[in-house]
C-alpha cells in the first residue's frame, strides 16, 4: 500500500490494524506508519509529530505501556549510542511539543526486538497516543534531555486524521469510558483563587462571568509521574487562562525573587503578586526553571534608545 507523505498525515492509518507486526522500519515506511527509516520521530516544528518508534535505544525512556515518557531525539554518538551532548528543542523535538499545543495524536510504534519480547522480531504499531507533557532535565549520562510524556487515548476517542475543515455533527453521541486520573484537590485550589481573589498573580487580570469571577489554579511542580509534584496550595499559583497556558509550556520563568520572566522576548513582567495567607515554596519554582524553561531563553530586550518610537 503506497502513501504520499503528507506533513498533516495525523491519526490512524486506513488498512493497517492496531497491533499489527512489521518487520523493518522500511515496512513502516512503505505502509505510512512512520515516515522515517532512522529517526525516532517523524514530524515537523510547524505541524507536530505523526509519529514515533519507541525503541529503547534511549537509556532515559519509561514505558508503562498506556503511558510512555520519551527521550527526545539527538545527542548521541552513532558508534556507540551513547548521549554525548545536550539535545536541542528543534526538528522532532520541537514537532512533538507543537503536538501538546495542538492536540493532534501520534502514532506509536515499538520496536520488539529492542524489547527483548523473543516471540516475534520487528515492530508493532501500538495505537494513537496524545502528548500531555514535555520538559528538560539532566539525563543518566549527564546531558540535557528533552522528555515528553504520551498517555495512549481512551477507547471512543476517534480523533480525525489530518486537521482539516470538519463537517461538524448535528447529533452528538455519548460514549462510557473508563479512566484512571488523579484526584486533585478542590479545596486547595479553591483557596488560592479566593485569597487572591480569582485575579491573576502575573497580570493582575480579574475575569468577571454571570457567576462570579474566573480564574485558574496552576501547579508549578506538576503533579503524577515523572514530576510527583504536591497537591498543596504552595504548589499552586492562582493564574489567568493565558498565562496558565504560558507557565504550563515553560514560556514564563518565576525566579527565587518572583520576578516573572517573558521567555519569548527576554522582558520581566514584573513581580509575582502575594498574599500573606498564600506562601509559595521557591523549591517548586526552582523545579519548573530546570524541567521547563530550558531551550527557551532570549537575550534581555534592549531598551528603546532616543527618538525610539517603540
Amino acid at each position: 500500500m503506497k502513501h504520499d507523505h503528507v506533513d498533516s498525515d495525523f491519526g490512524p492509518v486506513p488498512g493497517v490494524d492496531l497491533g499489527q507486526i512489521f518487520a523493518s522500519r522500511r515496512l513502516l515506511f512503505d505502509a505510512g506508519v512512520h515516515r522515517q527509516l532512522q529517526a525516532g520521530i517523524s514530524g515537523r516544528k510547524e505541524h507536530g509529530a505523526q509519529s514515533i518508534v519507541v525503541s529503547g535505544g534511549y537509556e532515559d525512556d519509561e514505558d508503562y505501556g498506556n503511558v510512555i515518557i520519551y527521550t527526545g531525539q539527538g545527542g548521541r554518538d552513532a558508534a556507540t549510542g551513547q548521549q554525548v551532548k545536550d539535545q536541542e528543542l528543534t526538528r522532532g523535538n520541537a514537532a512533538l511539543v507543537t503536538s501538546l499545543s495542538t492536540g493532534w495524536p501520534v502514532r506509536v510504534v515499538r520496536s520488539l526486538t529492542e524489547h527483548r519480547r523473543k516471540a516475534v522480531d520487528g515492530y508493532r504499531y501500538d495505537g494513537l497516543f496524545r502528548v500531555e507533557d514535555y520538559w528538560s532535565e539532566l539525563g543518566r549520562s549527564g546531558f540535557l534531555v528533552w522528555r515528553y510524556r504520551l498517555a495512549q487515548l481512551e477507547e471512543g476517542e476517534k480523533p480525525d486524521r489530518a486537521p482539516h475543515r470538519p463537517a461538524g455533527r448535528t447529533t452528538l453521541t455519548r460514549v462510557e469510558v473508563k479512566v484512571q486520573r488523579i484526584v486533585r484537590s478542590t479545596s486547595v485550589a479553591d483557596f488560592v483563587k479566593r485569597v487572591h481573589d480569582f485575579t491573576c498573580q502575573v497580570c493582575g487580570l480579574r475575569l468577571p462571568t454571570p457567576t462570579g469571577a474566573y480564574a485558574e489554579a496552576a501547579h508549578i511542580q506538576g503533579l503524577g509521574k515523572p514530576h510527583n509534584g504536591p497537591d498543596i496550595p504552595a504548589n499552586v499559583l492562582c493564574l489567568c487562562p493565558n498565562h496558565h497556558t504560558l507557565f504550563d509550556f515553560g514560556m514564563l520563568s518565576i525566579d527565587d525573587d518572583l520576578s516573572v520572566i517573558d521567555l519569548a522576548t527576554g522582558r520581566s513582567l514584573g513581580r509575582l503578586t502575594l498574599h500573606d495567607a498564600h506562601e509559595i515554596d521557591p523549591k517548586y519554582l526552582a523545579y519548573h526553571r530546570a524541567h521547563h524553561s530550558r531551550g527557551w531563553v532570549h537575550a534581555p530586550v534592549p531598551a528603546p534608545g532616543p527618538g525610539s518610537t517603540r
